[in-house]
């Protein structure tokens, strides 16, 4: 098999017996470091720019003003007394006013009850987790919806049977028969829920994706078992803890009551109530309490989504008592390994830099950034840990531990690019919203993402650094990877790929699945895929002539295409809007004219030109045109209703709204008009109550506080992330035309539309992103890269693409 490298070299050139091997001073490496930058601007300005941005998030850590939490809530009560508890009393913003009940029992000792109508209580034990307001259903009981009463005759963790009039019930998760047959569709279902009820129907048990059960409404199909007079969505019954419970639902309407009686004993789901005795956790609107019960006092520690107080004073019902902790910034408490990390880091990059500058001449200098770039992924995994345990390190500790990985990136061998400084730029400016966004937040869990992300950072760039040394190590032996490896690694990518696809598909949501989005993953894999196979089209003609091996190369090139209808039945199945579509179709139509690019096909790219410019011309007419024309588009209908008219639909168009309102707001210089330097660290206002400010409409909240000024300067670097893409790609295609090897020429190709494709879903995002928060778009979820706090599109997209654009760059200067 033909060998296939990418080829890597350094832009210093081999050790020399006159090598500087003796001891070296501060002053030596001073000197150096002064030297380079003076050889290097770009370096440099790179260098001043991020020290700036660092410089404005340390300044916005020492302007924040104090803020002050309850680090124990105590409640008193005597043998019969109770108390109602909420949003005031428990620091919980997200719970309502009046959201639970205590009550001490002389007999069964504290006692709880919600109050809430919309929000659930958590009871957590260590056999598992208790949502209040739903029981397990077993054999024997009965239950009741308004007047309607069902019989369980058998019940298990795989399925439950019941009956009501004559007729029988089986629901297994997913999937609701009716007298041995699953129901049909619901009229006007979408082609999503088509697809999905086909698959639970012929799919095996334990590949079948969960669906609830909805009891109410007139409507007999689907997963809805129609009750006359009835409110939709009264009650449910879904899959939980590994057990079927019916659970009191929520529903638009009247609310119907909820009953269950086992023998003689009859209880309300909407009324229930339960001991305390064996609970270790509660979580109330998602503020999660740690619990201690005495004989007279139960004390609630809480934690996350934790309201914060200008002062240690609050008027508190007599049976209730604060003890307050002032929020810390500087200190991480138990996150000491974090600290030592850091130094440890900080000391490896200096001894990294001393060796480089030192052996100025020497491949081994290379070898200098390797503890570093251990030393930061170590640092960032250690983070990371440590907040998914409840010991998040402090803003100060994240601040350092970003500075340090960007450090890194810039310290590592190989001539700074324009990609590579605009990258640098763009995530220095990202880390400063998301901290002025989580300092400027009235409760503590808004600082998560900022920390989350520069944890993330530290990983992905540790191992963009390790990767980055071992191919420059690579290319000082003259070793290359050969054609039927790269395949192999490509074809093992795209089946994790998949089968994160499939993990979400059939235990996530729209949101992720374990708190990651395979998407992105996805993506990469594509945008891999694709270039690989493209790179291969170019010398179809020199290839195999055999019948057997012209099929197996067909294959090959047709990979792209079933992970594209993956990621395409995924838009179609799990997400609400079609944002995943319009990336598809950007990506798709990019691909498409770089192959036009390089093929020469004129009349190709001509015609992908007037595509686009055909869909901005829609767009400008979907504007001009109004709403008349929408209503029968049925379920996107909606999103184009609310775009163009956001007044009519004060309540779906909500982000559209108070994402406008904090943009005007901001006018050009920002909201303090000093481009946010006065409120630097102080309160967000009202754009922090834009949903979904920290993902979808970041920028939203970006303007607000820089002005369109800071906005203008951000899309200048953008600007320049995106000619950095091109620039690199154009020179990996020249250096692929002009190869006389083939082993060269592949490798030109594969990198030329690796970086097309990577560029082309960076560019969705912008476009998107700045579509949804300019009201250019209707509303479509997708984060700005760079900018939101979107830990696995920074994970498993951009940092990737960060190593291999870093990686190329240097090849191209040996070819």
């Amino acid at each position: 098999m033909m060998a296939i490298s990418l080829r890597f070299s350094s832009n210093t050139a081999r050790a020399t017996p006159q090598a500087r091997r003796t001891p070296f001073s501060v002053a030596d490496i001073l000197a150096s470091l002064s030297d380079a930058a003076a050889r290097n601007a770009g370096l440099a300005a790179t260098i001043a720019i991020l020290a700036a941005l660092c410089g404005l998030q340390a300044l916005a850590l020492l302007h924040a003003p104090e803020a002050w939490l309850p680090a124990a809530i105590t409640v008193k009560l005597a043998p019969g007394e109770s108390i109602v508890l909420g949003q005031h009393e428990l620091a919980a913003p997200q719970a309502d006013r009046n959201h639970l009940s205590l009550r001490r029992d002389a007999q069964d000792g504290w006692m709880l009850r919600n109050l809430s109508a919309s929000r659930q209580v958590v009871l957590m034990r260590d056999a598992g987790e208790q949502r209040m307001g739903s029981v397990p259903l077993q054999a024997g009981q009965r239950f009741q919806i308004d007047s309607a009463l069902f019989d369980v005759q058998a019940a298990d963790a795989g399925s439950v049977t019941f009956s009501r009039d004559g007729h029988e019930w089986r629901y297994d998760g997913a999937v609701l028969y009716r007298d041995g047959r699953q129901q049909a569709n619901c009229p006007q279902s979408h082609v999503a829920s088509k697809m999905l009820s086909f698959w639970n129907r012929y799919a095996p048990g334990v590949l079948t994706i969960s669906r609830p059960l909805s009891f109410g409404g007139n409507l007999y199909c689907d997963n809805r078992l129609g009750l006359v007079q009835v409110t939709p969505g009264a009650a449910q019954l879904a899959r939980s803890n590994g057990r079927l419970q019916l659970s009191a639902g929520n529903p638009d309407g009247d609310r119907a009551a909820v009953l269950v009686l086992n023998g003689g004993v009859q209880s309300d789901l909407r009324k229930q109530e339960a001991a305390l005795a064996g609970v270790n956790a509660i979580v109330v609107g998602h503020t999660r309490f740690q619990l201690n019960a005495d004989a007279d006092r139960l004390t609630l520690k809480p934690s996350r989504h934790i309201k914060l107080f200008g002062g240690p004073e609050l008027k508190l019902p007599e049976q209730v008592s604060w003890q307050w902790q002032q929020r810390a910034l500087w200190d991480d408490g138990h996150a000491k390994a974090v600290w030592i990390g850091l130094a440890t880091s900080i000391a490896c990059i200096a001894a990294g830099l001393a060796w480089t500058a030192v052996r100025v001449r020497g491949g081994a200098a290379n070898l200098g950034m390797l503890p570093a770039a251990g030393c930061v992924l170590a640092t960032g995994v250690i983070a990371l840990i440590s907040q998914r345990a409840g010991y998040a390190p402090s803003a100060a500790s994240s601040l350092l531990l970003a500075a340090c990985s960007l450090l890194l990136w810039l310290a590592l061998p190989g001539r700074l690019t324009l990609l590579a400084a605009a990258s640098v730029v763009l995530l220095a400016a990202g880390l400063l919203a998301q901290l002025e966004l989580g300092l400027g937040a009235p409760e503590s869990s808004w600082l998560r993402y900022y920390q989350k992300s520069a944890a993330l950072l530290a990983i992905g760039l540790g191992l963009g650094a390790m990767l980055r040394l071992w191919a420059l190590r690579q290319a000082a032996r003259g070793t290359h990877l050969r054609q039927r490896s790269i395949e192999w690694m490509l074809a093992a990518f795209a089946t994790v790929a998949l089968a994160a696809l499939a993990a979400q598909v059939l235990w996530g949501d729209e949101t992720g699945v374990f708190d990651l989005q395979p998407v992105e993953l996805a993506k990469l894999a594509l945008t891999a895929l694709t270039a690989h196979c493209l790179a291969l089209r170019f010398n179809w003609h020199s290839g195999p002539q055999r019948l057997a091996e012209q099929g197996a190369r067909w294959l090959q090139l047709i990979a792209p295409a079933l992970l594209f209808v993956a990621l395409l039945g995924l838009s179609l199945v799990q997400v609400d809007d079609f944002s995943p579509l319009i990336l598809l179709l950007v990506w798709s139509t990019v691909m498409a004219f770089a192959y036009a690019v390089a093929a020469r096909n004129h009349k190709l790219a001509a015609a992908l030109i007037v595509m686009a410019l055909t869909a901005a011309g829609a767009i400008v007419y979907l504007r001009c045109v109004g709403t008349d024309d929408l209503i029968r588009w049925g379920f996107y209908a909606d999103r184009f209703l609310v775009w163009l008219n956001p007044a009519e639909h004060p309540h779906t168009g909500q982000q559209l709204l108070l994402g406008a309102r904090a943009i005007a707001d901001g006018g050009w210089l920002g909201a303090d008009h000093w481009m946010g330097l006065r409120s630097l660290g102080m309160s967000a206002g009202s754009a922090v109550h834009i949903p979904a400010v920290q993902d979808d409409f970041a920028a939203s909240f970006f303007l607000n506080r820089h002005g369109l000024a800071g906005g203008l300067l951000l899309w200048v670097a953008q600007a320049a992330f995106l000619a950095g893409i091109v620039v690199s790609a154009a020179r990996a295609y020249k250096a692929g035309a002009g190869a006389g090897g083939f082993r060269h020429a592949w490798s030109g190709r594969f990198r030329y539309f690796m970086l097309c494709g990577g560029g082309a879903f960076v560019l969705g995002h912008f476009l998107l992103s700045w579509g949804t928060n300019l009201a250019i778009f209707p509303i479509m979820g997708q984060p700005m890269s760079f900018l939101s706090a979107g830990g696995s599109h920074l994970l498993f997209f951009l940092c990737p693409l960060l190593a291999f654009s870093a990686i190329s760059a240097p090849s191209l200067e040996g070819e």
